[in-house]
């Protein structure tokens, strides 16, 4: 898992809540209710998939 700074790490977990809260399905066997919890989680197993690229 490559080192975020926290801003990183809330903009990647706030894009993959709003996708959730869109529909989007979850990588994971047993979603969450909440999709905020449910990114969350995403983020510490690392599957998010979701890049940062910094210039």
């Amino acid at each position: 898992m490559e080192e975020y700074t926290r801003f990183e790490k809330a903009r990647v977990i706030s894009a993959r809540a709003l996708q959730l809260s869109m529909g989007a399905p979850s990588i994971l066997k047993k979603a969450l209710i909440n999709p905020i919890d449910t990114a969350k989680e995403e983020y510490r197993k690392d599957v998010i998939p979701i890049t940062v690229i910094r210039h």
